[in-house]
């Protein structure tokens, strides 16, 4: 038995929180605003998250881990879509909820999809209509209405993730369902994340918000290199992408894409490690990387 579960008092409640919807519905905001900290990266781009992501939130009474998800979507010919459609469906597996994030009052067939999916589960499902801060009042009652008799929901619960509005509401709803047990995770553990898994994922967010449309999943970010020398941390970090006109797009006239990238990627890095941060960027083609299972697996995308 470690320390923290011989501390872990008689009532208290621990369990998974899986956090599942489609591309774009917020659910790494949600993910965010619950912990208070970045651990998932955002951005409007669809498939920004391309990993599963443990969150872990404490307090004297509960120990939550929220599993943030890729978004599902309609499967593509290419091993990427095949991937991340499994990362999430995967997490549905042996949690004890999950979180089923809808953007305000509209439903596409990829919230059809999600919805097939999460009736099959043996958890409870709570629907979580976010985007309420953009929505009018009087259509909200209506619209959860109709929501639920979609499915028989443990309950429906209107958020904003961005505002915050709501959302303790919503973490006192899981918390209700979470198994009496020992925590998993130390109280001051937020993520089981590395350092070296966030640092790629930071990079990768800034070149997802600058590049926009310009570059879907052709680029991932492998980091080379992490290491403390006289308190400053030191990162190297590859950015792989699939053509040689991508990179070119990456690095930007005068490299001064590349400065742009690396410049607000250091500054998110400084404020989650809470140091000063060295990084540097590099950009190599590797043909055809997305759509190869291998190489996938090569750059960390795994299902675990």
């Amino acid at each position: 038995m470690t320390e923290f579960e011989q501390e872990t008092p008689e009532n208290f409640r621990c369990g998974f929180a899986a956090i599942i919807g489609r591309p774009n519905v917020g659910k790494s905001t949600l993910m965010n605003r619950i912990l208070g900290q970045k651990i998932s990266i955002t951005s409007r781009r669809p498939q920004t998250t391309r990993h599963r992501i443990h969150g872990i939130k404490t307090t004297d009474e509960c120990q939550v881990i929220y599993v943030d998800t890729p978004g599902l979507h309609k499967q593509g010919g290419k091993a990427m879509n095949r991937y991340l459609n499994q990362a999430a469906s995967s997490a549905l597996q042996d949690v004890d909820v999950v979180l089923f994030v809808v953007a305000g009052t509209k439903w596409t067939d990829e919230d059809e999809l999600v919805l097939a999916r999460v009736k099959n589960v043996t958890a409870p499902v709570i629907l979580v209509v976010n985007q309420i801060d953009r929505l009018e009042k009087e259509r909200l009652l209506p619209h959860l209405a109709q929501l639920s008799q979609r499915m028989n929901f443990h309950t429906i619960v209107p958020v904003s993730a961005q505002s915050g509005e709501n959302v303790e509401a919503l973490e006192a709803e899981v918390e209700k369902l979470m198994p009496y047990g020992p925590a998993h995770f130390p109280e001051d553990q937020i993520t089981d994340r590395s350092m070296r898994f966030l640092a790629a994922e930071i990079v990768r967010e800034k070149l997802t918000r600058q590049l926009g449309q310009e570059l879907p999943y052709e680029l991932t970010v492998e980091i080379e290199s992490y290491e403390i020398k006289d308190d400053v941390v030191h990162i190297g970090a590859l950015i792989w992408v699939e053509r040689d006109g991508q990179k070119a797009i990456v690095i930007g006239k005068g490299g001064q894409g590349l400065k742009k990238i690396g410049q607000e990627a250091r500054l998110d890095l400084e404020k989650v490690l809470e140091q000063k941060v060295f990084l540097q960027l590099w950009v190599k083609v590797k043909e055809g990387w997305s759509a190869d299972e291998r190489a996938l697996r090569s750059l960390g995308y795994t299902d675990e």
